[in-house]
């Protein structure tokens, strides 16, 4: 699977993310982007795509591009 969105955000009743994108967002993004969109008071965060967590696992290292996404 290829992700072009890396870093998905939520809070203040907004999320770029729903409970349809478990496979993208991981469990806990996508219930996390869920509880959001419902109006459930969740702290506003982020969520780093999980194949993007995988291949960090798998090379050591992350995009330098990342941390101006997160910024």
């Amino acid at each position: 699977m290829r992700v072009t969105q890396r870093v998905f955000f939520f809070g203040n009743g907004r999320a770029d993310g729903s409970r349809e994108m478990k496979e993208t967002l991981g469990g806990k993004g996508a219930n996390l982007a869920e509880m959001t969109n419902l109006g459930v008071p969740v702290p506003p965060g982020f969520t780093i795509a999980a194949p993007l967590c995988i291949d960090y696992l798998r090379a050591g290292g992350y995009p330098p591009a990342l941390r101006d996404e997160v910024d």
